[in-house]
């Protein structure tokens, strides 16, 4: 491996360096995406009962649910608004979520970069190593043709490289983004439901209020 790494030159440093950011963040990107900590199981559950009590909903509480989760942070905006009515409270979970994606999608932009220049330096480093190679020709003639033969492969070294580095680079990308689709989806249709109980909650008092003397 270390053979190959030189046989490369110094083009394989920057593709060397790319590997280490995209390892990185894939690892990130793995522990911040963890369906555990996005969408914490029985959450939603547990907001729709503490609505449906009825009981005055306490600022404190709210607070300590939007720093629980991104899907805390949805619930805990959309009960901000939860006397201002259903489009107003669709509004601010359109808008909160939007946010809550670009902080999922961190990093993610970076990778995609990644994936799309791999392929671009590992030729740029063949393409060094080639004119390395004729130039060498030049001056010295064509010599012995299996050392020819081993100047391109080594050349051909780069290339390889940054294919390595782009095609799991890409793959993960785009594994992250449908990840990330899926929690968006679970989210939205977790805000529905917390919406209705909001609704019915709501009818329930006024429908009290109503037959109070």
């Amino acid at each position: 491996m270390l053979e190959l790494i030189k046989a490369g030159g110094w083009p394989m440093i920057p593709l060397l360096l790319l590997t280490v950011a995209a390892l990185a963040i894939v690892v990130e990107r793995f522990w911040s995406l963890r369906r555990e900590r996005v969408l914490p199981p029985g959450l939603g559950d547990e907001v729709r009962v503490w609505v449906a009590k009825g009981k005055p909903l306490e600022q404190a509480h709210i607070d300590s649910l939007r720093s629980n989760s991104p899907l805390g942070a949805l619930l805990a905006a959309q009960l901000d608004v939860r006397q201002r009515g259903r489009e107003v409270m669709r509004e601010r979970v359109e808008d909160v979520g939007r946010h809550l994606v670009h902080k999922m999608e961190r990093f993610l932009n970076s990778l995609g970069t990644i994936a799309a220049a791999g392929p671009l330096l590992g030729l740029f480093g063949t393409v060094v190593g080639m004119i390395q190679m004729f130039l060498g020709i030049l001056d010295h003639g064509i010599g012995d043709a299996n050392q020819l033969a081993g100047g391109i492969g080594k050349a051909l070294v780069c290339t390889a490289t940054g294919m390595i580095v782009a095609i799991p680079a890409l793959a993960f990308h785009r594994y992250f983004r449908g990840r990330i689709a899926s929690y968006i989806v679970d989210m939205e249709h977790e805000a529905m439901r917390l919406g209705d109980v909001l609704e019915d909650t709501a009818a329930a008092t006024a429908g009290n209020a109503r037959k109070k003397p």
